[in-house]
């Protein structure tokens, strides 16, 4: 429960944040909002089940869209539409035409057929896609309810989005088409995303990621018959084994990870073809140009290495690297207005938050100079992207409350 004296916090910043009339006639109203997400916590942990158990693989949202448009429009959004990349779009007009963004992403990180089924266990609930990013997705719903219930009315016009493409291969294209080519794009003033449960982060910074398939192709030939001849999965192999010793800095952190590969037809096939995913990532975009250079490197060593092993046979493997994902760094400065917003939301909530690098949907308005950040959902939860995922929700009705105070503290700066 949130106690007296955290009210009191919240009413006091809710006033000194804006020295205005109107934010001061508004302060009872935070007070009854703030009670509002706590006294409604079951319900909307219900809500979250319900959305969770609509699969949304990344590319097949579009079941979940239709459950958002109807939950967006139940909850009193207007204009309320799905966009041409699958985005549901809802507004809550303010007095201005500039606009903050609060979205959460549709997507989940499995394949389609997945089980989301969610079941509870004692104190925790569990579910593919639970946390990440139902919760997120909640949390739209339940700030709306709240503003309307307490009668809060902001100056920024606010749009609410369930977006698409968060998750994998997905590589932002929600965020992408929101901030990009939307005829909305103008009005987008500053962001805010809700994506995984710990109060005490707030993402600031945008991970630069990379995604490349390496695909590698030869002549192929019977395993017997035509052994001596390079392997497309040998050659594969080599160039694993050379990513796998590539040196990279702890500072700024620099990753590298093959996360998927596949090959080859039938046992006694030499293959003709086989291929990789890798994921590179760094804080630093000279960091993350140098760890790409060195698997363009990594690969034409293991080729060089296949091909020189079987030089007798008089045939080669080659291969090609394509670019299938490039999520863009970016920093919203400690001083930018959403920041401090965001930090002393964090703080009447009793929270000691800090500022995080990841990479997540901000990324993309970051990159394009539009303030943004990423807040957490409440509860707790682990096992992301895995069919373990789980979620307790004690105390989540948090995170709704620190993105509402959040929101109206941001919506006092000029």
């Amino acid at each position: 429960m949130l106690e007296f004296a955290a009210m009191r916090r919240a009413l006091c910043l809710a006033i000194v944040c804006s020295c205005s009339l109107a934010a001061q006639q508004q302060a009872p109203n935070v007070t009854k909002a703030l009670n509002y997400l706590r006294d409604n916590h079951e319900r909307h942990l219900d809500k979250q089940v319900q959305i969770a158990e609509v699969a949304a693989p990344t590319f097949q949202e579009g079941e979940r869209a239709k459950l958002m448009a109807d939950e967006f429009r139940r909850v009193g959004l207007t204009d309320v539409e799905v966009d041409k990349q699958g985005n549901v779009l809802g507004w809550r007009p303010g007095s201005s035409s500039d606009t903050l963004v609060i979205a959460a992403h549709l997507d989940i990180s499995f394949e389609p057929g997945v089980n989301t089924k969610v079941r509870k266990e004692g104190g925790r609930w569990h579910g593919p896609g639970l946390a990440d990013d139902s919760r997120g997705l909640v949390n739209l719903l339940a700030v709306v309810e709240a503003m309307n219930q307490a009668g809060l009315q902001t100056r920024r016009s606010l749009l609410f989005v369930a977006n698409t493409g968060e998750e994998g291969l997905g590589d932002l294209n929600g965020v992408k088409y929101l901030f990009k080519e939307s005829p909305h794009r103008g009005r987008l003033k500053a962001s805010i995303s809700i994506d995984g449960t710990n109060l005490d982060e707030i993402v600031t910074g945008g991970t630069g990621v990379k995604r490349y398939k390496v695909t590698v192709r030869g002549p192929g030939g019977h395993s017997y018959g035509d052994f001596g001849r390079p392997s497309a999965v040998h050659a594969i192999g080599r160039v694993v084994a050379q990513i796998s010793t590539l040196e990279v800095p702890e500072r700024p952190k620099t990753t590298y990870n093959v996360g998927r590969m596949g090959g080859g037809t039938v046992v006694n096939a030499i293959a003709e073809e086989a291929w990789i995913e890798v994921d590179l990532r760094s804080e630093d975009r000279v960091s993350l140009d140098r760890i790409e250079q060195a698997l363009s490197q990594a690969v034409q060593r293991g080729i060089a290495d296949e091909n020189k092993q079987r030089a007798a046979s008089k045939t080669e493997v080659s291969a090609k690297i394509e670019l299938i994902g490039n999520r863009p760094a970016g920093l919203t400065s400690p001083s930018d207005p959403l920041v401090v917003s965001a930090l002393a939301a964090a703080k009447t909530m009793g929270r000691t938050p800090r500022l995080e690098i990841s990479s997540t949907d901000s990324n993309l308005p970051m990159s394009l100079g539009i303030p943004a950040i990423t807040l957490r959902g409440g509860g707790r939860s682990a096992n992301a992207h895995s069919l373990n995922e789980w979620f307790e929700p004690a105390n989540a009705w948090g995170g709704p409350q620190t993105l509402l105070l959040t929101i109206l503290n941001y919506d006092t700066e000029q």
